[in-house]
């Protein structure tokens, strides 16, 4: 084997492994992420979670993938770790699909039928298929379709190359010689562990085996033991992503490390303590790619079936290893192993975003709460929300800003874009909700006392501020076209309201009826209710514009004020109407 057998080798290898990835990120993107997704829903039936984790692996073509995922929901605190263990072994056996289809190679015979089997035949017509969408489709879920095929194709001309690279090997001593090594169940175990540890697929180190076993000098008594440490070696990547992580999800990666080595060791001891006393004859015997195929899941499947009734040891194997200690914090959080699986990202940010937004309104409601009825421990629970709500949109910004790098499908780009436009508003809400607690405490410290009509005009105000928030949060939230809609016309009606509640500010201070002191305070809370109103129409129109496809706000809100939208200015009257001010807020000169 000369060196340039050695280069073909690793350009068919590179081929493999980008093949494998693209083939995966295609799967996923068509799937729309939905299978991921499930994977949050899991109930305590370990079962099901095995089923789950089997049927997502076998769609995405990566245990190491799912792994990781699980790894990266049991940090979230999303995922138990007892719900993870199942998903992890039925990971294991859904990886085995892909050592099936590379076995379809080896499909022998001369009928046509036959040939079309071979992937050499069909995968040239996926890639034709695929290349065809690509250049004349602009459908997103064609172009992800075309990555699958594309994909496809691209793995079998590697493993293809692969195979012809080593094809010399078959009449070379020197190598029959070195794998004899393999005999030896120990080497062959470290062998494949290291070799699956370095490339981090145990589907690629699978295919490499396969592809050796064409040169006809690799033995089942050598792929046994390599395809058992391939299962110990794939297990580096979840290990690898679990670093810096929370002490479950360290322990969900450990679960994955001592279900394969326990698998292992003990289906050896059985293995080969049974053929000490029966001498299984097929040892010696050449073995193909589909028996290879077979090894893989009928290591995986036996060591399920052996393991999957003592989960609960496993778990608490995992946590003798990694012992609680100090409480973790509670602060906000985004994983960034989901950025590798960007609808998962997507989809995790907004839930972390819906949370940032209800903590947002229920600060604001809690602030107009304390308006004439201020409560220090109340004051300093808003406080801490407020300071909590700045940490959600550092954390999200700083998310969604390495998120919006990754190739995003059009509805996760437009989820992204709505996030981005809405966290900020939120973060302002809260603090001139601190503002209003300030008034109020204010109002308590000096036992100032509203005029009966001032008190009543900000009762209206407060009401309408207390619908807009609501409309504002549920449009964002539901991302509700027809909801966001409704918000503009309302803050319209609060600017309206705002400027005659300081009208009769302006006489009260004439007639004598207000302090000056008074006056201040009150022109705070105005203003800062008709500023959160302010954010709550930016935050819709986000939801609007960003539904239509584009993001200009002073256009569209030009527009509908300049329009005869029959909509707007329905809900325009029926607010202005339901927020009327009572003659009592209405100071007459």
């Amino acid at each position: 084997m000369d060196i340039f057998s050695i280069l073909q080798l690793l350009s068919g290898l590179a081929l493999f492994l980008y093949g494998m990835n693209t083939m995966g990120d295609g799967l996923e993107k068509f799937s729309g992420g939905k299978l991921e997704k499930t994977l949050e829903k899991m109930t305590n039936n370990t079962f099901k979670g095995f089923l789950l984790g089997a049927a997502v692996t076998a769609v995405i073509q990566s245990s190491s993938a799912t792994t990781v995922m699980v790894v990266g929901f049991v940090n979230s605190g999303i995922m138990k770790l007892r719900q993870a263990i199942g998903i992890i072994m039925g990971a294991n056996v859904g990886t085995t699909v892909t050592a099936w289809i590379l076995s379809l190679s080896g499909i022998e015979g001369d009928s046509v039928f036959m040939q079309l089997l071979k992937p050499t035949s069909f995968s040239a017509v996926f890639a034709f298929i695929g290349i065809i969408l690509i250049m004349f489709t602009k459908s997103d879920s064609k172009k992800n379709l075309a990555s699958i095929l594309l994909g496809f194709a691209i793995l079998m001309f590697g493993m293809d190359s692969m195979s012809s690279a080593v094809a010399p090997l078959s009449n070379d001593p020197n190598f029959a010689n070195l794998l004899t090594v393999f005999n030896n169940p120990v080497f062959g175990i470290i062998a494949g562990a290291l070799l699956t540890a370095i490339i981090q697929s145990s589907s690629a180190s699978v295919g490499i085996l396969q592809a050796l076993s064409k040169t006809g000098a690799i033995t089942y008594s050598m792929a046994i033991p390599i395809v058992m440490g391939q299962n110990i070696g794939t297990c580096v990547t979840a290990l690898i992503s679990c670093i810096g992580a929370k002490k479950n999800a360290k322990r969900a990666a450990l679960v994955h490390l001592y279900f394969n080595i326990i698998g292992t060791l003990v289906i050896c001891a059985l293995f080969y303590g049974s053929n000490l006393i029966f001498q299984y004859g097929f040892l010696d015997d050449v073995v193909a790619e589909a028996n290879i195929a077979v090894i893989h899941t009928a290591f995986n499947i036996a060591a399920t079936a052996m393991l999957l009734p003592f989960t609960r040891q496993l778990e608490k194997l995992a946590c003798l290893t990694i012992k609680d200690t100090e409480e973790e914090s509670e602060a906000p959080f985004l994983d960034e192993r989901f950025l590798n699986t960007p609808s998962l990202a997507t989809d995790r940010a907004l839930n972390v975003t819906e949370k940032m937004a209800r903590l947002s309104e229920g600060t604001l409601l809690g602030a107009l709460e304390m308006v004439g009825n201020y409560n220090e421990k109340a004051a300093d629970t808003l406080s801490e929300n407020e300071d909590t709500i700045d940490m959600y949109e550092d954390v999200i910004s700083t998310y969604l800003v390495k998120l919006s790098q990754k190739n995003l499908s059009e509805n996760d780009s437009k989820s992204v874009q709505r996030v981005l436009h809405g966290i900020g508003d939120f973060e302002r809400i809260s603090d001139h909700a601190m503002n209003i607690v300030g008034a109020a405490k204010e109002i308590e410290e000096k036992k100032a006392v509203f005029s009966e009509g001032a008190m009543a005009g900000l009762n209206v105000m407060m009401d309408a501020i207390k619908e807009i928030i609501n409309n504002a949060t549920l449009a964002f939230i539901n991302n509700d076209v027809k909801l966001a809609a409704k918000v503009e016309p309302l803050e319209q009606v609060i600017d309206r309201i705002r400027d005659k509640l300081k009208e009769a500010h302006v006489k009260r201070l004439t007639n004598g009826e207000c302090t000056i002191e008074l006056g201040f305070i009150f022109s705070d809370l105005i203003t800062s209710m008709e500023r959160v109103s302010d954010h709550c129409s930016n935050i819709a129109v986000g939801v609007i514009e960003i539904n239509n496809n584009g993001y200009d706000a002073h256009e569209y809100l030009h527009e509908l004020k300049n329009s005869d939208d029959i909509q707007y200015n329905a809900d325009y009257k029926e607010y202005k109407k339901k927020y009327a001010l009572p003659a009592s807020a209405l100071v007459k000169k």
